[in-house]
């Protein structure tokens, strides 16, 4: 009797996905005609000549006096061909530096950049509760940020709040080194506190001051205290990381109804002018100077005056930003955000609509992708990896799906009968391993199959998940002689008293 040869299958094809250098997969979209953006531009263009913004920062009054602009006592009005002049002399690209160099990231116009919660004063896990955000809270977020290719620069997901503000950008900085290699951040908290922040890196990286100011290793946020006010930290931090060759990412936060116009083009056109504002400044500073546009406009809940995030407003404003980062032709920062105060479905539901809205919108950077809890009060653990599976659903989509012959299969449906099923084609199982996304959250057995395994929810699986990535979590090669570097001059420059804010 003749034995049966065995059917030899071919080899799964192996899953080919990059989370590490995302570009958008959508055309942006349009909520305003042109016409009309054209007005909020001229608009915004108005509102400097006309109203002027208040800068409290005596040394940056003295750079736009400088330049020609018109001050009366710290009220600064700028004419449209200073603003115009601004936006000509801003690089439209700029590569972003990591330890890591395949960590590096292009921030232009199309690509596409996830980067955490960040900010929140407090932490929430399901086992130690709401508590406010300490060092070790803060370290584990970098952790997490570093074992997710999907979020592709550090954040600060909280505040180590039992560090003393004039001794924790010490600590800030160190753990980014320490456990992180991509992109990194710093807070805009005073001269002196920026200066030892660059310091720490030159140190941490054994690289020159000039080598430092060449490329762009430390990005900051730059928040406008609207309506048309520029705080003295803000300010300075735009001065000290433009003099410096870092990014300052121009950033106001315009609630409709409250610090804006109730309007999406109202509040739009005094993001527009702020933002303008702070570029031109950075640019005054030091042509040329590495600086983003950007815009966290939402509207407030007008019963209780609390924030709101994923509404049909706040992503017609995202989509309107967009228009207007366009018109300029700068690449520009977004955000997603939840105001939920646990992470049920308003939360999933508040940052998906934020992170479509600025897929929409094409944003190069969407800020509080993952974490965002209570409107940026909370840092949510389970709330950052159910966001993370989110993220990587995005990211699949940059994947464009091949329409080859091979592809489409058509020797694999008429293998098939009518009625039939196409598990056991060789198209498929050349394929199956790896043809589709495996979340990393949701589970897709039956109720009967769940059940058996504890009935758990997605909060508890999130728990697993993030409990196991801190269990087995491994330090980036580089991080062990960063932190030898820098532990010297942590020491001295503590035992000197640390460095204050700037009020």
């Amino acid at each position: 009797m003749r034995r049966k040869k065995r059917r030899q299958h071919p080899k799964p094809l192996a899953r080919q996905v990059n989370y590490r250098q995302l570009s958008h997969p959508f055309e942006p979209q349009v909520v305003f005609s042109n016409d009309e953006i054209e007005n909020i531009h001229d608009t915004a263009l108005r509102i400097l000549e006309e109203l002027g913004i208040r800068v409290l920062l005596a040394q940056a009054r003295e750079i736009f006096t400088h330049a020609g602009a018109r001050i009366d006592n710290d009220m600064v009005f700028i004419d449209r061909d200073m603003v115009e002049a601004a936006i000509a002399s801003t690089p439209k690209s700029i590569p972003l530096c990591a330890v890591n160099p395949q960590r590096a990231l292009v921030y232009e116009p199309g690509s596409l950049i996830f980067t955490p919660g960040s900010g929140c004063p407090n932490v929430s896990d399901r086992m130690g509760g709401r508590r406010p955000g300490s060092l070790a809270d803060y370290e584990a977020g970098v952790k997490l940020c570093q074992s997710f290719d999907v979020i592709h620069k550090l954040g600060p997901c909280t505040e180590p709040q039992d560090v003393p503000i004039h001794l924790r950008h010490y600590d800030m900085v160190r753990a980014q080194l320490e456990f992180g290699d991509k992109p990194m951040f710093l807070y805009a908290r005073g001269r002196a506190q920026v200066e030892q922040g660059f310091e720490m890196v030159q140190t941490a990286l054994n690289i020159s001051a000039d080598d430092f100011a060449e490329n762009v290793w430390l990005s900051t946020v730059i928040n406008t205290n609207s309506p048309r006010l520029l705080d003295n930290p803000m300010a300075q931090g735009i001065i000290d990381f433009a003099r410096a060759g870092q990014m300052t990412i121009i950033t106001p936060f315009c609630l409709a109804g409250a610090m804006a116009p109730i309007t999406p083009a109202g509040a739009l056109a005094l993001q527009h002018a702020e933002s303008l504002f702070g570029i031109t400044l950075a640019q005054l500073a030091r042509k040329g100077a590495p600086v983003s546009y950007g815009g966290f406009s939402s509207n407030v809940h007008m019963k209780s005056g609390a924030p709101a995030f994923g509404t049909p407003e706040h992503m017609k404003m995202q989509i309107g930003g967009g228009q207007l980062a366009r018109l300029i032709g700068m690449p520009w920062r977004s955000a997603a955000g939840a105001a939920s105060n646990t992470p049920d479905m308003q939360a999933a539901s508040e940052t998906h609509m934020g992170l479509w809205g600025a897929l929409m919108a094409n944003a190069t950077m969407i800020v509080h992708s993952a974490g965002w809890l209570e409107g940026g009060l909370t840092f949510g653990f389970e709330k950052f990896i159910n966001d993370i599976d989110a993220l990587q659903v995005v990211a699949e989509m940059c994947t464009k799906p091949a329409g080859s012959t091979a592809e489409i299969g058509f020797d694999a449906i008429a293998d098939v009968a009518p009625g039939g099923h196409f598990f056991a084609t060789e198209h498929t199982l050349a394929r199956y391993k790896n043809a589709f996304y495996e979340p990393l959250v949701a589970d897709l057995s039956n109720y009967g199959a769940w059940k058996d395994a504890g009935a758990k929810t997605s909060a508890e699986r999130a728990t697993e998940i993030w409990q196991n990535a801190l269990a087995e979590f491994q330090p980036p090669a580089t991080g062990a002689e960063a932190t030898e570097l820098l532990r010297p001059y942590i020491d001295k420059a503590i035992k000197a008293g640390g460095a204050p804010i700037l009020d």
